[in-house]
């Protein structure tokens, strides 16, 4: 384990944080916007040479470790007064529920201990009542167990994120770019909340600095409820496509949908796999208070279609580096499929 120190000296009006999943799509979106309001920002990562690429690597301070070492997370977590938790294994294994179980678990013991003032959790959003699907039913888990850590934890509840990148995101892009006509499950009726990214990093960041020990959930959302199906069509209209036609069919299973998901779209099976599944859920926002205590985004909240429209507004086949352009632009961090 290595660990490599930040030259930069923090603001003492900004709590120090820790960014786990630094590398991924939040993360990697994340840590830059930290870094431009005066936060102390500490990385842990699993390969310190994945973040040399960021140009903000020299900006922030690494541990080099990996989350379900409990000595790593005693070297991440000393000193810490804010932790961002976005770690999850949608990876395709069928155990991916107990592993996030103990990643969990182990985490907010090591954060308790560490004397950490809050963790940041962002989860999905998600039914209160019913079954829930797997993938949903373990984020869920994730947040409760934060919660009960000791640490007072904010978990934010989100569903579709738009932007590039997104991997719900890159899913309907490429059902809609490459299917004029589909055959679709009945989910494509369900009521869906989407938000922009550019939001979801501003309650991110808001979190931070909320003043009570808050131990909660909160719902984020954008200002619209949209079904699948209009999402699809909105969306072809804002890229130029004309408009789909889509047809239902009641025996098309999650299990099914998300083969042909997979087929049609560059979106890993393992992780469309999960996401598929949860579109079986209507996923609405149930209250708003995280406006009361970290304030709506500059402007309001993003509108569908303009968020969209920044997500399709980036500069072709380049990929800048993350927190050099609008964060629903393609960045340098997002997988080779996105896109």
């Amino acid at each position: 384990m290595t660990s490599e120190t930040m030259p930069q000296m923090t603001s003492p009006q900004q709590p120090r944080v820790l960014v786990t999943g630094a590398t991924g799509y939040i993360g990697s979106r994340l840590v830059p916007v930290l870094l431009e309001t005066g936060h102390h920002v500490r990385v842990l990562t699993r390969s310190a040479d994945r973040l040399r690429a960021r140009n903000w690597a020299d900006d922030v301070e690494v541990v080099e470790g990996d989350a379900t070492s409990r000595r790593d997370l005693d070297t991440a977590l000393a000193g810490v007064d804010v932790a961002y938790y976005l770690l999850h294994s949608m990876d395709g294994k069928d155990d991916f529920e107990h592993r996030d179980r103990e990643l969990a678990r182990t985490f907010g013991l090591a954060a308790q201990e560490a004397g950490v003032g809050r963790i940041v959790y962002l989860s999905g959003l998600h039914p209160n009542e019913g079954h829930l699907s797997t993938h949903l039913a373990s984020r869920v888990e994730v947040g409760d167990l934060l919660m009960a850590s000791g640490v007072p934890t904010v978990v934010l509840q989100a569903a579709i994120i738009i932007g590039s990148g997104s991997a719900s995101f890159e899913m309907l892009r490429h059902l809609t770019k490459k299917l004029p006509v589909m055959v679709t499950p009945k989910w494509v009726n369900n009521r869906i909340q989407p938000i922009a990214i550019a939001d979801v990093l501003h309650y991110l960041v808001g979190a931070a600095t909320i003043k009570e020990d808050l131990n909660r959930s909160f719902d984020v959302g954008g200002p619209e409820v949209l079904t699948y199906r209009e999402m699809i069509q909105r969306y072809a209209k804002v890229a130029g496509l004309r408009p789909r036609t889509v047809r239902t069919v009641p025996v098309l299973t999650p299990g099914l949908a998300s083969h042909w998901v997979g087929f049609v779209t560059p979106v890993p099976a393992g992780i469309a796999k999960p996401l598929v599944g949860s579109l079986i859920h209507e996923v609405v926002c149930q209250e708003n208070d995280i406006d009361d205590v970290v304030g709506p985004p500059a402007g309001g909240p993003t509108p569908f279609d303009e968020a969209v429209r920044a997500a399709l507004g980036g500069r072709g086949k380049e990929r800048p580096e993350p927190g050099t352009v609008d964060p629903a632009h393609l960045t340098a961090a997002d997988p080779d499929w996105a896109g």
